[in-house]
């Protein structure tokens, strides 16, 4: 199910004398956050004047948090970003939670946590049983958002208490 704000980091500490907040990102790359101009925190909306890269963080300077102590107040918040600005092609871990999960037109179960791996992702299926499903695309044919659905392509030892 699309989610309308994305979890995208937690403002870890303070940067700088200009306000600036340092992101610690959760999402694919820090650079991913560069690519926007709005965020939320605490339910209020605010401009990203500038996002950079620091190491796998980012230093984001918020319009109207111009000060040290501004800045600290939003210490420990998540940063979200709005759904609607992000390409319709993304998805995230987070929308996939309680997606039905579809292999040769039956309904096995609904994915019930994504787990990240070097390599890639795993979804774990929970329903008439448990599946261990790698997030490929030799796995995955579909998956649909606005259907709640997804379908994959089953094989041996994907489903964890087969013997």
């Amino acid at each position: 199910m699309k989610l309308q704000f994305i979890e995208a980091g937690e403002i870890v500490t303070t940067h700088g004398v200009r306000g600036e907040v340092k992101v610690l990102s959760w999402l694919d790359s820090p650079e991913m956050l560069c690519g926007f101009e709005r965020c939320r925190i605490l339910g209020r909306e605010y401009t990203m004047e500038s996002v950079r890269v620091q190491k796998t963080c980012n230093l984001v300077k918020l319009k109207g948090v111009d000060t040290p102590e501004e800045a600290q107040s939003l210490r420990g918040k998540v940063l979200e970003l709005y759904r609607e600005d992000v390409d319709d092609g993304v998805i995230f871990a987070a929308e996939l939670v309680g997606v039905e999960v579809f292999a040769g037109g039956e309904a096995i179960g609904k994915i019930a946590e994504v787990l990240d791996y070097p390599g890639n992702s795993v979804y774990v299926v929970r329903g008439k049983g448990e599946y261990m499903i790698p997030a490929v695309k030799q796995f995955i044919l579909s998956t649909d958002l606005e259907k709640n659905e997804m379908q994959v392509r089953l094989i041996e030892g994907m489903r964890s208490d087969e013997n």
